[in-house]
């Protein structure tokens, strides 16, 4: 797969994720902040990774599908195990959405990890 669709797969599950209520925001890997450092470095002082490029990983598998891992953090108060399963549920739906939009249908599988919660202010 290009890279192209694989960052277009992971805007898509980005967005649905973040608009699972209890959601407070996704967390990045530490490749994801290695990345962006080497990014700023090369292209300047105050260049910002795009937003649904934290958080999520996306890989596809030949014969298998597309796999998906969501790194979130949760407003506190809110039961973790609930959150996680509703990202899950809105991350498969819109990727799978997004990708029989673009003439394929291969299974997805997602996983959630709940990296900490944060009080509401």
């Amino acid at each position: 797969m290009t890279s192209t669709r694989s960052r277009d797969v992971r805007r898509a599950a980005a967005r649905a994720a973040l608009d699972v209520p209890g959601v407070a925001a996704l967390q990045p890997a530490l490749a994801d902040r290695l990345a962006a450092a080497a990014s700023r470095v090369r292209h300047g002082a105050g260049t910002a990774p795009h937003p649904a490029a934290t958080g999520i990983r996306v890989e596809h598998v030949p014969h298998i599908g597309w796999r998906v891992e969501v790194r979130c953090i949760v407003h506190d108060g809110r039961r973790v195990a609930d959150v996680a399963r509703q990202v899950r549920e809105h991350v498969r739906a819109a990727v799978t959405t997004h990708l029989s939009l673009h003439g394929s249908a291969p299974p997805v599988s997602v996983q959630v990890t709940v990296t900490r919660t944060v009080a509401d202010v």
